[in-house]
């Protein structure tokens, strides 16, 4: 998702969310000023030459999302030590989704765990993809904040109740849809923090001299009523770690 935004100033400024958007805003200018939310990391999806030095017109935020992809797994091992076989949602169009499938293959060893591979794009349809997915026989279900997935979200958790898959998250506000857990950036920080940059930018600073932000606020959530109809007992450290639990 890319968007334009005017002040007084004769020159449009753009914000783009996820890494599509904001290569799609890079192909579309080098001189309008854009700001980044949300993006995987941009240094090795071709975005940014650096994180401290941008450079040209674009800025912004990262998730760390290959490195913190790594740390849901873990997590899901923690509370579900018998998880053995993850299914692991992405989007082959999606750079920085590239990236965290590819740091799951190389984690996943070390923790005992066997990914699955469930790639969905937009020309594929999640219905045949899950599909084949369950003749896999998973045992537990990962996906990433992805927009275009994002857009089929409630299907997704609706499908995990019926199929009685634990699945871990990226965003909260998937927990207090109905999923079981989540770990994170916090997504609406990121986003406060991107207005901020959006204002000085405004204000006459160049994108090029504001530093590629990471995130300083990561958020664990947890669904007790989902746990509950799955019939699992969230670990007591679990809980204490949490950032939101939705009962």
């Amino acid at each position: 998702m890319a968007t334009e935004c005017r002040s007084d100033s004769p020159r449009p400024r753009r914000h783009s969310f996820g890494t599509p958007a904001s290569f799609a805003a890079k192909q579309a200018t080098t001189t309008i000023p854009i700001v980044m939310i949300s993006i995987g990391d941009p240094v090795r999806v071709g975005l940014v030459p650096s994180l401290a030095r941008p450079g040209g017109n674009i800025t912004g935020n990262s998730v760390l999302g290959p490195d913190v992809g790594a740390k849901r797994l873990q997590i899901l091992k923690e509370v579900i030590p018998t998880v053995s076989r993850v299914a692991f949602l992405w989007n082959p169009d999606n750079a920085s989704n590239v990236l965290q499938f590819e740091e799951l293959q190389r984690t996943a060893p070390r923790l005992g765990v066997t990914v699955i591979s469930v790639s969905v794009g937009p020309r594929i349809e999640f219905e045949t993809a899950f599909t084949a997915m369950m003749r896999e026989r998973p045992d537990a279900f990962a996906m990433t904040g992805e927009p275009f997935h994002q857009t089929r979200i409630a299907w997704i958790i609706d499908f995990m109740a019926k199929n009685r898959l634990r699945a871990m998250y990226q965003l909260t506000e998937n927990v207090r849809a109905g999923g079981l857990m989540s770990y994170g950036a916090s997504e609406p920080d990121l986003f406060r923090r991107a207005a901020g940059y959006v204002h000085r930018i405004l204000q006459g600073t160049k994108p090029a001299d504001l530093p590629v932000e990471q995130p300083v606020k990561f958020e664990l959530a947890v669904n007790l009523k989902t746990a509950k109809a799955l019939g699992i007992t969230l670990p007591p450290g679990v809980l204490a770690l949490a950032d939101e639990v939705v009962e």
